[in-house]
């Protein structure tokens, strides 16, 4: 896949690697799934603690990476701010996030086969693409 940045191909490997071991842990652990989010709506401290990182890491997307010109670049971008408004919704007000997290649930396998798919698409697009300076 072509890209304007050699930024967007390191950033889905990235991105892809996460969503593969993320997969692999629901698939091989969905009862882990389950109690964190027993452990998230019994702790608003934990909430903001994990609202934090996760505001900050799509912020740092957002900011180093907001290219809208190919398709991979517009992919990573959206995952950056997916990612902040994610971490802007558990600061600010996580009980409906909060609930679309334990509804789906109902669905850990199928998520995370559906994270293990992308995941190796975003790896691979990332690791066999290449950067083409468009004039």
């Amino acid at each position: 896949m072509d890209t304007v940045s050699v930024l967007t191909l390191r950033l889905a490997e990235a991105i892809g690697l996460y969503m593969i071991v993320v997969g692999m842990g629901g698939l091989t652990a969905p009862r882990r799934w389950r109690q964190m989010m027993d452990d998230l709506e019994r702790s608003p401290g934990l909430v903001m603690a994990l609202g934090f990182p996760v505001f900050a890491v799509g912020a740092a997307l957002v900011l180093i990476h907001s290219i809208w010109r190919d398709p991979l670049s517009i992919i990573v971008s959206a995952i950056g701010y997916a990612a902040l408004v994610e971490g802007a919704l558990l600061l600010a007000v996580p009980g409906p996030l909060i609930k679309i997290g334990r509804w789906s649930l109902n669905f850990t396998r199928a998520w995370a086969m559906v994270s293990i798919v992308l995941g190796v698409l975003l790896f691979l697009a990332g690791l066999t693409g290449r950067v083409t300076v468009i004039a």
